[in-house]
């Protein structure tokens, strides 16, 4: 199988590099391409064996499953240019929570799918979000499934679900990384640790919190039990939190859901589905 990757920005990039860390296709098996033909130049310097195409059409043509790994608004014209390309035996692939598989459906003849990855897939870990066309074939489905498999845990997902597990599974690891960070900043300006030794602690600590939680020696609800003494540390440190964190959470899902429902706005504009 030849797969396809149009875009090599972030998680184009991402993409190629946990396919091929992770054994799930041979290099010379990629045929990529890029707006700007010298990030993709960069990628086979590290893989020699991939190839770059110089234009859309010449992915589509030589590939049989065809990520696009363009914005949201540029999949619609990347697709109507060469829309006759994607045969009814090739399978396109969307990244972008916005455009959905019946969008992709309404325009062209070959399977279509939604695979939104993680920053995570790129240690070959995490979790991937699939969403399958009704005219998806078995064997695509099929094919995308074990794909995913090689560089996450993909987990099929409805269309009314997608903005807030992809909140969750690919905008999570931003979300936990800022506020970390200011938990480092926190401890840094009211005690005496320096700003490297805290961030040391910090990050093993949430190495160690993941190693706890996929090997299921304890869920998140108890993990917390089990910290949090009564009377102890831990128990006033959460009630802290309890009373500052407020609201905070279901106001970023909000305003999550509401960038969303613009973003949809506009593909269904272009789509006219």
């Amino acid at each position: 199988m030849k797969i396809g990757i149009i875009g090599t920005g972030n998680m184009g990039k991402i993409i190629i590099e946990a396919l091929i860390d992770s054994k799930a296709i041979a290099p010379s098996q990629l045929h990529i391409t890029n707006r700007s033909l010298y990030k993709a130049e960069a990628i086979k310097e590290k893989s020699p064996a991939i190839h770059v195409m110089g234009s859309n059409q010449e992915v589509i043509d030589a590939s049989d499953l065809i990520f696009l790994c363009v914005k949201p608004h540029d999949v619609y014209d990347v697709i109507m240019d060469h829309r006759d390309r994607f045969s009814k035996d090739k399978c396109a692939v969307s990244i972008t929570s916005p455009v959905s598989v019946d969008q992709l459906q309404s325009v062209l003849s070959s399977s279509c799918a939604r695979f939104i990855p993680s920053i995570t897939n790129r240690a070959l870990s995490g979790v991937s979000l699939l969403t399958f066309g009704t005219a998806c074939s078995n064997k695509w489905r099929q094919e995308l499934t074990t794909i995913a498999e090689h560089i996450s845990t993909p987990v099929v997902i409805e269309e009314d679900v997608t903005r807030v597990a992809s909140d969750i599974v690919s905008c999570g690891p931003a979300f936990f990384s800022y506020v970390t960070q200011r938990f480092i900043d926190a401890a840094v300006e009211v005690t005496e640790i320096d700003k490297e030794t805290a961030t040391v602690l910090a990050s093993e600590m949430l190495v160690g919190l993941g190693d706890l939680l996929q090997k299921k020696i304890y869920t998140l609800p108890t993990l917390q039990e089990k910290v949090c003494v009564k009377g102890g540390v831990t128990g006033i440190g959460i009630s802290v939190m309890e009373r500052e964190l407020g609201d905070v959470f279901e106001k970023l899902f909000e305003a999550t859901q509401k960038k969303f429902v613009d973003d949809i706005e506009g593909t269904k504009s272009q789509f006219g589905v």
